[in-house]
């Protein structure tokens, strides 16, 4: 029996498609990886799923068996007329409303009801694609499973070394790490190690709108200067020594050992940058 990856190099192949790693094309085919994504974003008959970058449907394939409603927003104009090739016939689907949008994902608006997200993303759009459905949609994703670059999967996950990212995606939801993935899973094989990220959002943020603004803007200034002690960065704010006092953190800490709890406290104590 022809394994997926015999047969997604057989239909590239036949098409004489190339893909475009500067768009972040690493198609996966490892089959277990595919299963594991789909059993972790436990999908069920009435969801509604949005996936980005589709390419030629392999995530797809699987999503279409278990999904009310598939999305798919793909950027690559050579990819979307192919996606019909290679899913499975629609006697075998789930789905009953499949749309594909020629776009870009980090401009689209996401769905107004409950929706999923779940992709095998390009890398370098991990950063702004969190921001887009936490951020910029009026409505947030009730789950996010990705499969990202393993470094970025390790910071977003970290405690104790909090980074911009890891606080504004633990404000809106708690996220794991369900596995690694090396990067023969993939076709081309990425230059590094890959991880299925899963992000369960709260039923609301830890904090309002206003406060979460507020929370950027600290962050922004407490992280443009490496490694800086907040005294450093605090100290050129109006009553910013006093600010931390009023909070109880030690003007010698690290921005990036500050717990989300420790910013929303600043932000609330803080006058609005």
């Amino acid at each position: 029996m022809e394994s997926l990856r015999e047969r997604v190099f057989s239909f590239l192949r036949h098409r004489n498609i190339r893909l475009n790693t500067d768009l972040g094309q690493h198609f996966l085919v490892d089959e277990e990886i595919l299963r594991t994504i789909v059993t972790t974003a436990d999908i069920k008959p009435d969801d509604h799923v949005v996936e980005i970058g589709p390419g030629i449907g392999i995530l797809t394939s699987e999503l279409l068996m278990h999904a009310g409603e598939v999305t798919a927003i793909e950027l690559d104009d050579r990819m979307i007329p192919l996606i019909k090739d290679f899913l499975p016939p629609k006697s075998k689907r789930v789905t009953q409303t499949f749309t594909v949008i020629r776009g870009n994902a980090l401009q689209e608006s996401f769905p107004s009801t409950p929706y999923k997200i779940v992709a095998n993303i390009p890398y370098h759009i991990t950063s702004p694609l969190l921001r887009h459905a936490f951020l910029e949609s009026p409505t947030s994703p009730t789950t996010m499973t990705l499969l990202i670059q393993r470094e970025v999967a390790e910071k977003i996950c970290d405690d104790e070394h909090a980074g911009i990212l890891t606080i504004m995606v633990k404000l809106f939801g708690t996220p794991k790490i369900i596995c690694t993935v090396p990067p023969t899973a993939f076709i081309p094989a990425p230059a590094v190690d890959s991880a299925v990220l899963h992000i369960i959002s709260h039923a609301k943020p830890l904090a309002d709108r206003p406060t979460i603004d507020q929370i950027l803007k600290l962050l922004k200034i407490s992280f443009a200067g490496k490694r800086k002690m907040l005294r450093n960065t605090f100290g050129n704010l109006e009553n910013g020594m006093d600010l931390l006092a009023k909070a109880g953190i030690d003007p010698k800490r690290r921005p990036e050992t500050l717990s989300v709890e420790e910013w929303i406290e600043l932000a609330r104590r803080s006058t609005p940058l």
